[in-house]
C-alpha cells in the first residue's frame, strides 16, 4: 500500500502539478459561466448550455452514452459537475444509491496559450476583435477599460470592440456599480475551443 501511495504521489507531482492551475482556472469559469446562464436564463437555458455535449428535449436531457442508460430523478435533483478530467462526453454516477450526479468535460485549452497569429479566429473576426475575445476570457468578468489595457487599445476601441462581440453573442455585460463587466457567452467559449480544433 505504501508504494501505491507514493507512486500516486510521483505520478500526481509529474503530471498534474503543471496544469493544475489551469485545470482550477477551466472548472471555475466554466462554473462562473454557467451560473450566469441560469441567472439570465433560467434551468431551460442552462441545460440548453450543455450542448453539444447534451441535449434537453423537455421533460428528458439526452446524453451521449456508450451504453443505453435511463436515470429518473424521481423528485431529486440533478448535480452538475464540470470536470477537467472528464473526456469526450459526460458521465453519470454509476451507484443508484446515489444522488444523481452528470460530470461534463470543460475545455482543457487555458484561453492564455490561445495563439492569436495565422489562426482562424483572427482571420474570422480581425486581429483586434480576437485579442479583445481572448482578453475578455482570460481573467473571468473584466471592465472595459481592464480590457483596453491588456490588448493595448484605446478605451472607445475597446468598447466598439466589446460592442460588436456583445451584437454577435460573443460576450455579454453586466453593470456591477459604477463598472460594466464583461465575460464571454457559451459561443464565445465554442469559437476559441473550435478556433483551436479541441471541442470536448
Amino acid at each position: 500500500m505504501r508504494s501505491l501511495v507514493k507512486a500516486l504521489e510521483v505520478s500526481a507531482r509529474t503530471l498534474l502539478d503543471t496544469r493544475w492551475t489551469h485545470a482550477r482556472r477551466a472548472v471555475r469559469d466554466d462554473v462562473d459561466t454557467r451560473s450566469r446562464v441560469l441567472l439570465d436564463g433560467g434551468v431551460v437555458a442552462l441545460l440548453e448550455s450543455l450542448r453539444p455535449l447534451a441535449r434537453w428535449n423537455a421533460p428528458v436531457l439526452e446524453v451521449e452514452y456508450p451504453t443505453h442508460r435511463d436515470l429518473h430523478l424521481e423528485g431529486r435533483g440533478l448535480r452538475l459537475v464540470p470536470s477537467y478530467f472528464c473526456w469526450r462526453r459526460p458521465t453519470a454516477l454509476a451507484d443508484p444509491a446515489l444522488g444523481p450526479v452528470l460530470v461534463y468535460p470543460v475545455t482543457t485549452r487555458p484561453f492564455d496559450s490561445i495563439n492569436l497569429h495565422d489562426n482562424g479566429l483572427e482571420r474570422l473576426l480581425g486581429r483586434t476583435r480576437a485579442s479583445v475575445l481572448t482578453a475578455v476570457a482570460r481573467g473571468g468578468p473584466r471592465s472595459t477599460s481592464e480590457v483596453a489595457t491588456a490588448v493595448g487599445v484605446a478605451l472607445p476601441s475597446a468598447s466598439y470592440q466589446l460592442a460588436v462581440l456583445r451584437d454577435g453573442g460573443l460576450v455579454e455585460s453586466r453593470r456591477e456599480g459604477q463598472f460594466v463587466r464583461h465575460s464571454v457567452t457559451m459561443l464565445g467559449h465554442r469559437l476559441l475551443d473550435k478556433d483551436e480544433g479541441e471541442f470536448r
